[in-house]
């Protein structure tokens, strides 16, 4: 039975591989800063990406390592860095010392744009991390917005769409594409089964070859409801304001942001798109779940018993 080391497995991601992993017959060894009971097939090392001596516990004995912790918020560059970047450099540093053969680092679609945002500029510095270390055997992931049951970010916009209103804070022509948080299991667990793909960056969405528009998930939302669906565009200047006040405002508390100027750019980044071809060839896999069926069944992006 082969054994896979998890970070981030207590996110929104990771709580729904580690699963996966199981009823796909893996053991899996997985990080997490709060006690939990192990199961019959996950062991929990406790610690966190600074600690060192978690992490060698942690690899210690996996054929795998699949990271996917990283940091979504915070008040500035150097708080990004420590976990994306940094955090990324100490996990495979780890596993090449105990010599784990195949290293996965779930990266972002950001990373192809540094310059529009701290988070974008670490996700980058982090996948560069790999290429000064000459890790061998590595594959990266870059996957778009991710969403399914457990995301905390698109569920409230999903709500208010199918409630008939839908602000935008993207920009207007803009096209952007994402991914089902199963959709991407799935890709990892293919690359599980194919762990030597080669280094990537690997793209990977829903199927929506050209993305969408808001217009176009204006109308599926629409659809979805039987029932109009308005278009409320929030200014950029309003955004970029909020976004100034709410990091002025972080730093004076210690509380970590979610909207700064840097999500702001990203949100306002006009072309998202990315290309599906080259993980479909080199791993045999294929999304299944479009944003219009999403919307068609609410048990795909809500929490179980809502």
């Amino acid at each position: 039975m082969r054994c896979v080391a998890v970070t981030g497995a207590t996110g929104f991601i990771g709580s729904v591989l580690c699963p996966a992993l199981e009823r796909a017959g893996y053991r899996v060894q997985a990080l997490t800063r709060r006690e939990r009971r192990d199961s019959e097939r996950i062991h929990w090392i406790r610690g966190g990406l600074d600690d060192r001596q978690a992490l060698k516990s942690l690899v210690t004995g996996a054929d795998c390592v699949i990271h996917c912790a990283g940091a979504v918020r915070g008040a500035d560059y150097e708080s990004f860095h420590e976990i994306n970047a940094a955090g990324t450099q100490r996990v495979f540093e780890a596993a090449r010392s105990e010599g784990c053969a195949h290293l996965l680092l779930l990266s972002s679609l950001a990373a192809r744009e540094p310059a529009l945002s701290w988070y974008a500029r670490s996700k980058q510095a982090a996948e560069q991390e790999l290429d000064d270390h000459g890790t061998p055997s590595v594959t990266i992931f870059r996957p778009p917005a991710v969403y399914g049951p457990g995301d905390r970010e698109l569920r409230p916009l999903f709500e208010l769409m199918l409630r008939g209103i839908m602000p935008i804070a993207g920009a207007p022509k803009g096209r952007l594409t994402v991914i089902h948080v199963h959709d991407l299991v799935q890709a990892i667990l293919a690359w599980l089964r194919r762990p030597a793909t080669g280094r990537g960056p690997f793209e990977l969405h829903d199927g929506a070859a050209d993305g969408y528009t808001w217009p176009q998930i204006a109308a599926l939302a629409a659809r979805m409801r039987q029932g109009r669906v308005l278009s409320l565009p929030l200014p950029e200047t309003l955004l970029r304001a909020l976004a100034r006040s709410n990091l002025m405002l972080a730093r004076c508390t210690g509380r970590t942001p979610m909207l700064t100027p840097g999500k702001v750019n990203e949100l306002r980044h006009p072309d998202w798109r990315c290309d599906n071809t080259a993980i479909s060839a080199a791993l045999d896999w294929q999304p299944t779940i479009t944003l219009e069926r999403a919307l068609a069944e609410p048990g795909l992006w809500r929490d179980p018993g809502q």
